[in-house]
């Protein structure tokens, strides 16, 4: 029996009611966009002032990634369950008190810990902002009130670096993390009291798939560990977590093929479009993990930036992904995106290899600000055309599915790419006290960097195709951030028929 239709949202853009969802959507996510972009530039204060090593500045990113990559296919299901305002407020209120614990945290080991508890919240309300949106305005209304969401979002991450740097050599590096509970105290009443609520009526008799949340989650922990802790652990306990890892992930894929309504329907992948372009994510966010995790330390490490300075450094990508993403969409949308998805990772690499110049005294004119710029235009070339075929390679109806899928194989790319690239040059754990020894990893990390770039445009020169044109919808031309694509709601997330 076909499920009843549901009332159409009526909510215009310019209604009182429309800005105010404008403003939630816009508050929230900017919690954790910030979050994403001003921890790295904090780290090797963190390491000073908490006497840490380097698996532990490790850990400080990866311990955020992994629980927000294992549960935000979960997330989205709860907010369609359960109400989609309802559990992006507790997603707000998660990510808060998680912060502030970061702010207070007195050792590294706590400070993991509190990190792991905000990526729990950054799964619930990461997919509720633009759900609410999808879920809220009207259909002519949609696409621009995504664009403005987007736009907003541009802004914050532009200033991201910026302010983190302003925080770290000012007030300190725990204010990194205590500006997120004011942005939630004004986050979570705007949304109670303005933010009409919904749910997906459809999705009501169905289980969640807890298993299998629970055993992907397992093997990146598994897996992220065995790296981390490979230069210095027990070697047994070190191959057991391995092996562990591997096991979790196998019983990952058979749960999810076994299950009548799985989190991760593996049908999805019987295109070959959506799956060709997701190992192209998988290369690309890759190597942006471990290119923006070592950049920031090599810039203040080595070159003796500021974390100012540093964070400042690296505001031209943005500032380009920010004003020419979308004209990079509307190009992609008439040519195809096999081109973009070739060249855009071929000049990244281009940008990582001039950034072998960056070295103690270097100049931002002559050796940090060309290198960035490459890369720069790399990004604006692929980010926008990679978001567009996700979501053009799948129906309509699997549009929110599709790109959360998206949206977890980039973190969890990231993710790895943090652990498995200190270990693959033989960086050691007190590396990024030493400008000399970590310089050299350094100079090893970057080819890898830009290798891993190079086979992603191999992959979508040799598969990736234009999609048919009414796949191409205004909402997929939406540019993403830096650190990840933009999540459509996921209230599509009925069972591949």
């Amino acid at each position: 029996m076909a499920a009843p239709a549901q009332e159409s949202p009526s909510v215009r853009i310019s209604s009182s009611t429309g800005k105010w969802i404008l403003l939630t959507t816009v508050l929230g996510s900017s919690m954790a966009m910030l979050d994403s972009t001003v921890v790295t530039v904090a780290l090797p204060t963190i390491g000073r002032d908490l006497d840490a090593d380097l698996a532990a500045l490790q850990w400080t990113v990866n311990a955020y990634m992994l629980t927000l990559a294992g549960l935000i296919l979960l997330g989205g299901a709860l907010g369609d369950r359960f109400g989609r305002r309802k559990v992006f407020v507790v997603g707000v209120v998660w990510f808060a008190a998680a912060s502030l614990l970061c702010g207070l945290a007195p050792s590294a080991g706590v400070l993991v810990a509190a990190r792991a508890l905000q990526g729990v919240g950054g799964a619930l309300l990461t997919p509720g902002s633009l759900a609410l949106i999808q879920a809220s305005f009207h259909p002519d209304d949609r696409a621009r009130a995504v664009g403005l969401w987007s736009g907003f979002g541009g802004v914050g991450a532009a200033i991201g670096p910026f302010l983190g740097g302003w925080l770290v050599d000012g007030p300190g590096w725990r204010w990194v993390f205590l500006l997120n509970v004011p942005l939630a105290l004004l986050c979570a009443p705007i949304a109670m009291r303005h933010v009409p609520e919904s749910k997906d009526d459809q999705v009501h008799g169905r289980g969640f798939d807890v298993l299998g949340a629970f055993l992907g989650a397992l093997s990146l922990a598994l897996v992220t560990y065995a790296l981390i802790e490979a230069p210095v652990g027990s070697p047994v306990v070190v191959g057991v977590s391995a092996a562990a890892g591997v096991a979790s992930g196998v019983a990952f894929v058979a749960v999810e093929r076994r299950r009548a309504d799985p989190m991760m329907p593996l049908g999805i992948f019987s295109s070959r479009q959506f799956s060709a372009v997701n190992a192209v994510t998988v290369c690309v966010y890759a190597a942006f993990g471990g290119f923006f995790f070592l950049c920031t330390l090599q810039l203040q490490v080595v070159a003796g930036y500021s974390a100012l300075e540093a964070g400042v450094a690296l505001l031209p990508t943005t500032v380009l992904m920010l004003f020419l993403s979308a004209r990079s969409g509307e190009l992609g949308q008439r040519i195809g995106p096999r081109i973009p998805l070739t060249v855009g990772p071929l000049l990244a690499a281009a940008g990582m290899l001039l950034m072998l110049r960056v070295g103690q005294g270097a100049s931002y004119v002559s050796d940090v600000l060309p290198a960035v710029l490459v890369l720069g235009v790399g990004m604006v070339a692929l980010v926008a055309p990679l978001t567009a075929t996700v979501l053009a390679s799948v129906d309509a109806g699997r549009a929110g599915l599709a790109s959360g899928i998206n949206n977890a194989a980039a973190r969890a790319a990231g993710l790895v790419a943090v652990a498995a690239l200190p270990l693959l040059v033989g960086m050691g754990e007190e590396a990024y006290r030493s400008a000399d020894a970590f310089d050299q990893a350094f100079r090893r990390a970057m080819p890898l960097c830009a290798g891993i770039l190079v086979v992603g445009a191999v992959i979508a020169f040799t598969t990736v195709r234009k999609p048919p044109p009414d796949c191409l919808r205004p909402e997929c031309l939406t540019h993403g951030s830096v650190t990840a694509p933009p999540l459509e709601p996921n209230r599509a997330r009925a069972r591949l028929e």
